[in-house]
């Protein structure tokens, strides 16, 4: 299972493990988006600044 991950800008990075997601959310880094699918917002982090690579859904 993974946590899926956007930017401030609300553009998708790449997806976390959930436990990342809890820490990043207990930092205050990071809030809740969406609970279903469970989404996660950046605070501080832009997509130019982030590494991603290309998902396809099967």
């Amino acid at each position: 299972m993974r946590v899926f991950v956007l930017d401030q800008n609300k553009q998708p990075l790449d997806p976390c493990h959930p436990a990342r997601a809890r820490k990043l959310l207990k930092k205050g880094m990071a809030q809740v988006f969406k609970r279903y699918p469970f989404t996660i917002i950046l605070q501080t982090r832009a997509v130019e600044d982030s590494v991603t690579h290309p998902h396809s859904l099967s």
